[in-house]
């Protein structure tokens, strides 16, 4: 943190700190960052607080430029960052999505308990990392042909079902039922169909894997209950990937076309990172269109990869996948912009709500959270990192007062992959994970450096901040026994 944004912030409680407009000449709505003193010092030293300044200087923001605890610098917006512009007269920024569209998380109850899975832990974990492809660059089973690849981002999860990968009721409790309205391929370039079409259906590599669990606390058994979570020793299974090449493609692709719209459309901003066009314009809308696309390519992805795991827990332990009873949680998205209804300075109005490194936690009563969870709110996902928790929270109406809906989506990095291989090894973290209990499955043992429990922030501290801002509630802690790093 500059002296200057250091002397700048004001602290208006234990969690919230804000960065006053008045910090930047430009900025048209103030900053608010959730983090308590501990944070705060973690923080400090980033320019990711900058970036929350800079996102402010967006047109059409409402409301304020928000960083949640898991903030750290990103391209453009912060990872950790929300923010709400209008319809109307606001624009869309591919940084505040990110590369990585719709990297989200899934996650699957059991019936099953440590005391049942643990002695099968290896050979389950050996028949998912082959049933389950991963790691860089990795290709996956399906095979698309022609333009087979229209079909998968028009319908996203669907998609995948139509294909056998899964049952009907999956999209139930899947965010936006697994598929955004108003994909157009044909804003889609050549080049991102290319690297889509041999990796749909992969885990990929860097932060994503696939993690069995153990219920270890619950804070609301009510809650806990209505989201199938029934008690402590329970196994979870927690999918974390995305859109993989092609959403990574479409950023890139749509990173020029709005460093052209900003010229045409005579927008000012501080950091050319935050590239944007007005949400009505013909780039807007055409991003807008491509990244459901990525999106909906990521939901097929996850989609899949759920069948295949149940396919490896029912061939490993002997039931079949009818049987299973492995049901889908909630799936939910941590890089995406969507179209919304909130409420500003009194008014229901049309937001874009770019949400990066975020999640979307709506609370009880929301139409469009599932019949099973009107009643109680939207499970929220926070994956911490391979070595300690992570928890299931559920969304709040403080949530939709103050954040347009959104909480946190992880632990955060504090230390950089390059910064993470040169401290420590891969063997090392390996060892410190088999101390604990915890049995991985990776491509490649020094890659593990790079996502070692020490790179992150702690996700209790992380989550004990959302919970009592109360912008999400605390319902289960979950700890990993078995990890697949891509």
């Amino acid at each position: 943190m500059s002296s200057s944004m250091q002397s700048s912030m004001i602290k208006i409680d234990d969690y919230r700190w804000e960065i006053p407009q008045t910090y930047k000449p430009g900025m048209r709505v103030p900053g608010l960052v959730f983090a308590d003193e501990k944070m705060i010092r973690h923080i400090r030293d980033e320019e990711s607080l900058d970036q929350v300044a800079n996102v402010a200087f967006l047109p059409g923001i409402v409301g304020r430029s928000l960083a949640m605890p898991d903030i750290h610098w990103g391209y453009g917006f912060p990872i950790g960052g929300v923010a709400a512009t209008r319809v109307e007269d606001g624009v869309v920024s591919p940084g505040g999505v990110g590369f990585d569209i719709n990297c989200g998380v899934r996650l699957l109850r059991t019936d099953f308990t440590e005391s049942e899975i643990r002695p099968k832990i290896e050979r389950l974990l050996s028949d998912l990392f082959t049933n389950v492809p991963s790691g860089l660059g990795s290709e996956g089973k399906i095979r698309l042909k022609g333009n087979q690849i229209d079909s998968l981002i028009t319908k996203g999860a669907a998609w995948a079902i139509e294909q056998g990968y899964g049952i009907p009721d999956d999209l139930e409790y899947t965010e936006e039922r697994g598929c955004i309205e108003g994909a157009d391929p044909d804003k889609v370039s050549a080049k991102a169909k290319t690297r889509g079409t041999p990796q749909s259906g992969t885990l990929g590599s860097g932060n994503h894997f696939l993690e069995i669990q153990v219920v270890d606390e619950i804070y609301d058994a009510d809650t806990a209950r209505a989201f199938g979570i029934q008690g402590k020793g329970q196994i979870l299974v927690l999918i974390h990937t995305g859109s993989r090449g092609f959403g990574h493609q479409v950023c890139d692709d749509y990173l020029k076309t709005m460093n052209s719209a900003v010229k045409n459309y005579g927008i000012e901003l501080p950091d050319r990172q935050l590239a944007c066009a007005p949400v009505n314009s013909p780039e807007g809308q055409s991003y807008l269109a491509a990244m459901a696309c990525a999106a909906n390519y990521a939901w097929a992805n996850r989609q899949c990869i759920t069948h295949w795991t149940r396919e490896s827990f029912s061939r490993v332990i002997g039931i079949k996948q009818r049987d299973l009873n492995m049901a889908i949680i909630y799936d939910v998205a941590h890089n995406i912009a969507k179209i919304e209804k909130h409420q500003v300075d009194g008014k229901s109005i049309s937001v874009c709500v770019h949400r990066k490194g975020a999640t979307r936690a709506f609370p009880s009563g929301h139409p469009v959270l599932p019949e099973a969870y009107r009643k109680v709110g939207q499970p929220v996902l926070i994956p911490g990192d391979m070595g300690r928790y992570s928890y299931v929270a559920v969304g709040t109406e403080r949530a939709m007062a103050e954040t347009f809906g959104s909480t946190c989506h992880g632990a955060g990095r504090f230390k950089s992959r390059s910064a993470a291989r040169k401290s420590i090894s891969g063997a090392d973290v390996a060892r410190e994970l088999a101390n604990k209990g915890i049995t991985v499955k990776v491509a490649s043992i020094a890659s593990l450096a790079e996502e070692a429990p020490a790179v992150y922030k702690d996700v209790t501290d992380v989550v004990h901040i959302t919970d009592a801002a109360g912008i999400s509630a605390k319902v289960v802690r979950a700890r990993p026994i078995g990890v697949i790093k891509g």
